[in-house]
């Protein structure tokens, strides 16, 4: 009896675990902006070129192998990681123009998911440029759904620490 009881809650709190994923966010946005005391060419440079991006990158470890393939600020320059924190995956650079940088961002452990990155760089005053940078993606029903607040919540916190090593990068 206290079996099928345990069970019977057990099911119940399942099934609305499985309802509230069906009305939460399908997927997730995150922008950030920082004004860079740096002409924008210069700026857009510590991005487009991976050599420069593993420089600033929040997401960095030591001990992480990774690899940058692709020639540098076109199209298919390539970053790829693998690292026992933070997984597999890759970073594309899929097209450039003068003030935007669009990336695919490709995770594939711990779990295969595929996101955008994408760019602004505006020129800002005299030698300044205003850096917006943004992050999006799908989250996957139901468990991506459920965790969304605090992947969100940890994505905001490191893009935050992105941007600022951008910064203090090009400002030293």
């Amino acid at each position: 009896m206290t079996f099928l009881y345990i069970l019977g809650i057990l099911v119940v709190v399942i099934v609305l675990l499985l309802i509230i994923a069906l009305f939460l966010p399908d997927g997730y946005f995150i922008e950030k902006s920082a004004i860079i005391k740096k002409p924008c060419g210069y700026v857009m440079d510590k991005v487009a070129d991976f050599h420069n991006y593993i420089q600033w990158n929040p997401w960095q470890q030591k001990g992480d192998k990774s690899d940058i393939t692709g020639l540098s600020k076109r199209p298919g320059h390539k970053y790829s990681w693998k690292g026992s924190k933070r997984g597999t995956g890759s970073l594309t650079l899929r097209d450039i123009d003068e003030h935007h940088l669009n990336f695919d961002l490709e995770f594939i452990t711990p779990v295969k998911t595929i996101a955008r990155d994408n760019w602004l760089f505006e020129d800002w005053g005299s030698d300044e440029t205003k850096v917006t940078w943004q992050n999006f993606g799908a989250l996957p029903y139901p468990l991506g759904r459920l965790k969304g607040y605090m992947f969100h919540k940890n994505l905001n916190r490191q893009f935050t620490e992105g941007i600022r090593n951008l910064k203090k990068l090009c400002e030293r």
